[in-house]
C-alpha cells in the first residue's frame, strides 16, 4: 500500500469543500473508469451533495457532476485546498 502524507480519503471531505487529488488506490477496471471520468492526480474536486442516507456523494470534477459510492471514494486520496 502506498502512503500519501497528510492526505485524506475523498469520502471524508465535507459538502462545500474543495480538494485536489493526490493518488488512487484503485485497481483494474474501476481504476480505468475513474480515470476516464477525469479523476486523476492534480485534479480539483468539489463535494456538492450527499444522498439522504449519506451515500452516494456528488462531486464536481472539471465542470461535470459525478456521483461516487463511499466505498470507492475512500480509495481516492486528496489534500484540502
Amino acid at each position: 500500500m502506498i502512503t500519501y502524507d497528510k492526505s485524506i480519503p475523498l469520502s471524508q471531505i465535507a459538502v462545500g469543500c474543495t480538494c485536489r487529488i493526490v493518488g488512487l488506490e484503485l485497481d483494474g477496471i474501476l481504476r480505468r473508469r475513474i480515470q476516464d471520468l477525469g479523476i486523476i492526480p492534480g485534479t480539483a474536486v468539489e463535494c456538492i451533495r450527499r444522498g439522504p442516507s449519506g451515500d452516494p456523494t456528488a462531486y464536481t470534477i472539471r465542470g461535470t457532476t459525478v456521483a461516487l459510492r463511499k466505498e470507492d471514494a475512500s480509495l481516492i486520496h486528496v489534500h484540502l485546498i
